[in-house]
């Protein structure tokens, strides 16, 4: 069968051809995603005071960890379609988007005084969470179905809603508060363009998608995510406003690193499905080969990069970047295995990563210093910890 579609294998130039155009459109949505979110803390760093900034970083982790259950959504969706064909998915959907946005809400009364935000911040952080999870279903369907060159313009689509609306604000002066309504309000337009864009008439012939399966996804994305954002939150909970907003710039390059190899994860997900032991250990070559890259470049042109992620005012960090892309170059890795255990059906999946996170949190608060180079470090060795027990882990399943 071909790695694309469910129809009888082509010639071998036919699938490279497909398969190359597939990696292409899913790597130019995966860059507009990424360019679109690198763009909001880029602008935020010459509209606003660092205490803004930092505050901007800050409601965008809320955002991107409370928003982690769309992807996990997505993984099982594509997953279990993948396995078993098409299946309803409208009711485990609706209630995977209430509660994400519902568990951010009922965290609100303890986030404010922590992080040190307005009250507005998380309500709005929950107001476009809803869409923003709810467009994994369609996503889901499409990349199960390998239909990837709609999935690409599905990508697209959702970047601009989660994204589109806070850079205009940003851009045109609007203010911190008055961008993050415009954000939420635009994430609003994504499920009826995703609706007409993931039309299928393929009948549903397998049983609905289970919660287990969900949960088991948005447990593994979860923590992904969290350890991901864990420490420019703890820079923003152990150093001044002027570091933590700092420290969120140089995020930036770890939150590149994390996402540039994110299209070999997404061609691979499906043949994961089915067991292929040779689209993991590719999918894990072409992630390590990226992450070098970026690293090699991080570490020559370190100033410029910060310079590039937020202005001159933040050149004088140039010799901690190749340590940021770093961390981001080991998450990359450590998703790539994290969506094998869940798409093998692994039970505990997302453990290797939760105990880098309490690790990190440990680390940080109680071993490391308080400065901006203690969470750097702390973070670095958070990832590699996660990577060991996942690879370790992986090995014994």
């Amino acid at each position: 069968m071909s790695a694309l579609t469910d129809k009888p294998a082509a010639p071998a130039p036919t699938r490279a051809r497909r398969i190359a155009t597939a990696g292409a459109a899913v790597a130019i949505a995966g860059a507009l995603t990424n360019a679109l979110g690198y763009l909001v803390p880029v602008i935020g760093a010459r509209q606003l005071s660092s205490a803004d900034l930092s505050a901007l970083a800050t409601v965008l982790g809320l955002t991107a960890i409370a928003s982690v259950p769309g992807l996990g959504l997505q993984i099982a969706i594509a997953v279990h379609r993948a396995r078993n064909g098409a299946a309803s998915t409208t009711r485990i959907s609706l209630l995977t988007a209430a509660i994400s946005a519902g568990a951010l809400l009922v965290l609100t009364p303890a986030l404010i005084p922590v992080l040190d935000l307005p009250v507005q911040y998380p309500l709005l952080a929950a107001l476009a969470t809803v869409p923003t999870v709810y467009a994994g279903r369609w996503l889901g369907e499409m990349q199960g179905d390998q239909r990837f060159l709609r999935l690409a313009a599905g990508m697209a689509v959702l970047a601009f809603g989660r994204y589109g609306g806070l850079v205009a604000g940003l851009v045109l002066g609007a203010g911190l508060t008055t961008s993050l309504v415009a954000g939420a309000l635009v994430a609003w337009v994504v499920p009826p363009i995703l609706v007409f864009l993931c039309r299928s008439r393929k009948p549903l012939v397998a049983d609905p998608i289970r919660g287990r399966e969900v949960l088991t996804a948005c447990s593994a994305t979860l923590a992904m995510l969290v350890a991901s954002y864990a420490d420019l939150l703890l820079a923003r909970y152990l150093l001044t406003p002027e570091l933590s907003g700092e420290y969120s710039v140089g995020t930036v390059l770890t939150k590149g690193a994390l996402w540039a190899p994110q299209v070999v994860t997404v061609l691979a997900l499906p043949r994961l499905a089915q067991g292929s032991k040779r689209a993991l250990r590719k999918a894990l070559l072409l992630v390590a080969a990226s992450g070098a890259f970026l690293v090699a470049a991080s570490a020559v042109a370190g100033s410029f990069a910060f310079r590039l992620a937020g202005g001159p005012d933040y050149t004088h960090l140039g010799g901690y970047a190749a340590v940021f892309a770093a961390t981001g170059a080991v998450y990359a890795l450590v998703f790539v295995l994290i969506n094998d255990r869940v798409a093998s059906g692994a039970k505990w999946a997302a453990a290797p990563v939760w105990v880098a996170c309490v690790a990190l949190v440990v680390v940080a608060e109680f071993v490391a210093p308080h400065t901006l180079t203690g969470v750097m470090w702390s973070a670095l060795g958070a990832a590699i910890l996660a990577f060991a027990l996942g690879f370790v882990g992986r090995n014994r399943k």
